[in-house]
């Protein structure tokens, strides 16, 4: 399995509603509000990083809010 991290930009005052629609994500496996450049960072699972990408844009990306993302991807030694 494949981990990456998900720091998420959203509108103002959009934060606690992408919180709470991505926490319902079933690979998203947690999700925390942050102060500073960044509104949101998301701990996501997936079967490879090939899966993490697609999840991203297809389903975080497209949320209602969001307007910006940056994806970490784990090391897999």
């Amino acid at each position: 399995m494949s981990v990456g991290y998900i720091l998420v930009n959203v509108e103002p005052g959009a934060e606690l509603e992408v919180l709470n629609s991505a926490s319902k994500l079933p690979f998203v496996i947690d999700a925390n509000l942050l102060f500073g450049d960044h509104d949101l960072i998301l701990k996501i699972q997936a079967e490879n990083m090939r899966d993490i990408a697609q999840l991203v844009v297809k389903s975080i990306r497209s949320m209602s809010g969001v307007t910006n993302t940056k994806t970490l991807a784990c090391a897999e030694l």
